[in-house]
Parts: structure tokens; C-alpha cells; sequence
């Protein structure tokens, strides 16, 4: 059985688009507080490109891009940096995430932009660990074995089929055809 459903091309194609769709993702991260966009737009887009590597050449490989154990840690950490904006602020006698009172010792046009685009990397971060954990904890540790309990789990009513000499039960979208 094979370890992954890639063929050669899926996965070059994958291995070509990928650097471009996480460059895109890095712009609308870093463009959000200028234009539509953002963190959770470009934390999706670059979720989605780990996302891709695992579907065409295998989660094993893709380990060396995200790996699994930075899922939860990484969704910490972007939340933290979200929080952590807001609550300094707070603390220093401001409204929550009123970005002029960073203690960067900026002009306060520059402090807004600043504030605003550590609140859009904390939520990239946190959407891009979260949606790539999401698809981890779904496959689970071996998806290998879990293909392969599905290839088995269906030889087996297959084989039950053929003893009971039934007919094995055909899609409702087969059975309309003539």
C-alpha cells in the first residue's frame, strides 16, 4: 500500500505553487492594516499551504515545513501576542487595544500602525497553528493506518457480500442510471 495518494506531478505542482501562496499570505498579513485583509485572511491562505504539502506528498514530509507538535503552542502564542497588545495598553491606563498607548516611544500614527499589525500577527499565527492542528487531529498520528483500516474494513463487507451471495448495495446515484 502506498504511503500517500500523490503521483509526481501532484506533488511538483504542490512543491512549485506553495513558495508563492505563502508569499501572498505573508503580503496580506503585513498589508492588512492598509487594504482588506489581514491576519486571518493571510493565517488561512498560509494554513493552506501546509495544508497543501500534506495532501500531495505525505504528512510525514510535510513535517519539515509545520510540524504537528507546534499546532497547540502556536495557536498559544498568536493568541498571547493578541491579548498581550491589548492588555499593555490597558495596564498603562488606556482602553483595550487603543493602540496609542504602546510604550514604544513612537509618534502615535506610528504606534496605531504598530499595534495594529502585532494584533494581525498574533491572529496569523493563531489561525495558522489552529487550522493546521484542526487537519492534524483529524487525520490523526498515522494516517497510513487509518487509510488502511478503511481499504480493509471495506474487503471485509465485500467478502461477507460474496458468502451471503447478496449483491452489494449500489449508490442511489448508479441505481437511476439505466
Amino acid at each position: 500500500m502506498r504511503e500517500h495518494y500523490a503521483d509526481r506531478i501532484v506533488a511538483l505542482s504542490a512543491r512549485l505553487v506553495t513558495p508563492f501562496i505563502q508569499l501572498f499570505a505573508l503580503y496580506v498579513i503585513f498589508h492588512g492594516h492598509y487594504s482588506p485583509g489581514g491576519g486571518f485572511q493571510g493565517g488561512a491562505m498560509l494554513a493552506a499551504s501546509f495544508l497543501l504539502i500534506r495532501l500531495s506528498i505525505g504528512t510525514d514530509a510535510a513535517q519539515l515545513q509545520f510540524q504537528r507538535s507546534w499546532g497547540t503552542p502556536g495557536s498559544s502564542i498568536g493568541t498571547l501576542i493578541f491579548l498581550g497588545t491589548g492588555l499593555i495598553v490597558v495596564f498603562l491606563g488606556v482602553n483595550f487595544l487603543d493602540y496609542s498607548g504602546l510604550p514604544f516611544g513612537l509618534p502615535e500614527p506610528e504606534l496605531r500602525n504598530t499595534g495594529i499589525l502585532l494584533v494581525e500577527l498574533g491572529v496569523a499565527v493563531a489561525v495558522t497553528a489552529t487550522l493546521t492542528a484542526i487537519y492534524d487531529d483529524l487525520v490523526g498520528e498515522k494516517p497510513e493506518l487509518h487509510h488502511a483500516g478503511l481499504e480493509e474494513s471495506a474487503t471485509r463487507t465485500e467478502e461477507a457480500d460474496q458468502l451471503t451471495g447478496s449483491e452489494p448495495a449500489e449508490s442511489p446515484r448508479k441505481a437511476g442510471r439505466t
